[in-house]
Order: C-alpha cells, then sequence, then structure tokens
C-alpha cells in the first residue's frame, strides 16, 4: 500500500493487487486518512469485479458522511453497475476531477 497527500486529497495505491487485502489496510487506519478527501487507486488487481468494488461500500459511506470525497479508480468494469451511491473512475486524472466537482458542490452548500 502506498500513499501519497496532494493538497486536500490522500491517495491510496493497493500495491499487492489484492482487493480484500487492500481494504483490510485502508479500514485498519482510516482514523490516519479519515479527514481527507479519499483516491483507492486499484488499478493494479485486474481481477477486481463489481463484487470486489461493493465491498468498499460501507467506507464510502461513512466517508461521505463526514463531508468528504471517496473516489476509487478501477479499470476493465461494468461502470454502469455501480451502485450510484459509489463514486468509481477509470483514471486518477478523473478521480481528481471528480473530488473538485464535489469540492465546488460543497462550497455551494448542496
Amino acid at each position: 500500500m502506498k500513499v501519497e497527500h496532494k493538497e486536500h486529497t490522500t491517495i491510496v495505491k493497493d500495491t499487492e493487487g489484492n482487493i480484500l487485502q487492500f481494504l483490510q489496510k485502508v479500514t485498519s487506519q482510516y482514523d490516519a486518512l479519515k479527514e481527507r478527501n479519499l483516491v483507492l487507486d486499484i488499478t493494479k488487481d485486474k481481477s477486481v469485479d463489481i463484487k470486489g468494488i461493493k465491498a468498499f461500500a460501507d467506507l464510502s459511506k461513512k466517508h461521505k458522511k463526514a463531508k468528504k470525497s471517496f473516489v476509487i479508480v478501477a479499470e476493465n468494469i461494468d461502470f454502469n453497475d455501480v451502485p450510484s451511491s459509489m463514486l468509481v473512475v477509470p483514471t486518477l486524472l478523473e478521480a481528481h476531477d471528480m473530488i473538485e466537482m464535489e469540492e465546488i458542490e460543497r462550497d455551494l452548500g448542496f
């Protein structure tokens, strides 16, 4: 797991390619990550499916409740199958764009 801080966002990259172990690590270190917008990059695990994405639903809900963005970067999934309560994008650039849009919405009171 590699953690990188950029402005008001923390990017956590899975370096092992095992989504369930990655979820456990992120969950166990969540207290250190909860104050910033969070991008979870799981593109290393090429076998990720929608079930693996949905495993992050509780963490996503918890983070959004604290008025912070929670974005997952994943490839090779059907984005139409992603629950509407979760934000999943194919690239880090799109993750940053989504965070910027959510920041603007929060600033405007939406």
